[in-house]
Formats: structure tokens, sequence, C-alpha cells
């Protein structure tokens, strides 16, 4: 099919999940998804896989990259791992909010140090809150995470849509990336607390992650079309 038209106020709202191992196969799915995502999440089994090979790849194809490692260590580690990820071009990195002020705090200034080295902007952490397959966590929880972040001047969070109102009232200020996104009559998976696309945006969600819902289809680009609409149609 030809390349849609589709407005950069949508595409800016949607992370594709390249949620494989293998570097060829993953740039192969974001050259076909471009028209649809502005923003390509690296996780930890690409990394692991490819490593800053990864990141760069996903810059040169016109993408922002959301590195999604998700770290957990003693502040000083935390720090020094996150100065070398700053150097590498990527918009946004994830960290574990549980971790604590400190560690969030490491993490904000080694992603700010490692960018100023290399003459780039600094990429945004997004503190992880309370996974969306956990289905238990107490309403507490949340809020102490999202204090955290707000103290650590994190420039977002990572929740689930069933969180996006507390986010709302709690810290309106961050971003709030939103995984778990599954259209109508796409299976949850391993999902505990999905929302479809539309549901999400109307609840106040900045960004969109998409992974299965797409890349698993047997027509990856009719099933990013009805997203995309779906999030045009709710914004």
């Amino acid at each position: 099919m030809n390349p849609p038209n589709i407005a950069n106020e949508v595409r800016s709202r949607l992370a594709l999940a390249l949620d494989v191992d293998d570097l060829v196969e993953a740039g192969r799915l974001g050259r076909r998804m471009l028209p649809w995502f502005s923003v390509a999440k690296v996780g930890l089994e690409l990394f692991s896989a490819s490593g800053p090979e990864a990141v760069g790849a996903f810059v040169d194809q016109g993408y922002e990259v959301f590195l999604d490692l998700k770290l957990h260590d003693i502040p000083t580690t935390v720090g020094k791992a996150a100065k070398v990820l700053g150097s590498l071009g990527v918009s946004y990195v994830t960290v574990h909010s549980s971790g604590g002020v400190e560690m969030l705090v490491a993490a904000v200034d080694g992603l700010n140090e490692g960018a100023s080295a290399a003459g780039l902007t600094p990429p945004m952490v997004l503190a992880v809150t309370v996974l969306t397959s956990d289905v238990e966590a107490p309403e507490s929880l949340l809020q102490e995470r999202l204090g955290y972040a707000v103290e650590a001047d994190c420039g977002g969070v990572v929740c689930a849509a069933s969180d996006l109102a507390e986010v709302s009232l709690v810290a309106p200020e961050l971003l709030s990336v939103v995984p778990g996104i599954r259209p109508e009559g796409v299976a949850a998976n391993d999902q505990g607390r999905p929302a479809t696309p539309r549901e999400a945006i109307e609840q106040g969600a900045g960004i969109l992650v998409i992974g299965r819902a797409v890349t698993a289809s047997s027509d990856p680009e009719e099933a990013a079309n009805r997203i995309a609409s779906e999030v045009a149609d709710a914004i």
C-alpha cells in the first residue's frame, strides 16, 4: 500500500515496540512502520543483542529512540550507566522508580552529563511506576512512586492506562507513557491491565506503546492504520 498521510500530531503519540532479538528484522519493521510511528522503543532484548548500534539504526531512520532498559541498581552504578546512555542520542530512558529518589536523581544527572559531553539534547527519564502486569499493587504504591519521579525531576512516567487519572491528579506535569495497548479484538497476552488506544488517549496518555497489536498482525499496515485513526479521533 502507498504510505499514508498520518498527521504528525498522531505519529508523535505512537511508539513502536521492537521487541525482537535481531537488528535486521527490527530495522525492517522500523522502515515499514515509520509512516505511523515517530518513536521506536528499543528494549532489553534488542539492546542485549545489538547494543548501541540498535539506537543508531533507528535514529538514522528518523525515529526518536525510547530506550527501555528499566535501570535499577545502586545510584552510583545507575549514574555511570546513564552517562553512557546519554551519549547515544536516545530521547527517553526508563528507570525503575522503586529504586527511590536518589537513584532516579543519579539517572537524570548521568543522562544530562553524557548528553552534554556529546553535544546532544539530554534524554528524558521515564520513571517506571507499577508494571501493567501487576494487578494487585495498592494505590498508595503508585502515589509514592509518582512522588519520587516528581522529586527527582524526571520528565515522565510509564504507567498503565488505569493509573492515568492518579497521574493527572498527583503529577500532571509528567509525560505519561502507556504500554499494554490492545485494540478491540486483540489478545491481552501478558498485559494485566490493557486498554484500547482510544481509552488511553481519552484518559490522558501522552505516548502509547504499540507492540504485538501491530508487529504480530497478519497485516501490520492495516493494524497501524486502525490504531492511528482511533488516536486521531480521540485527540
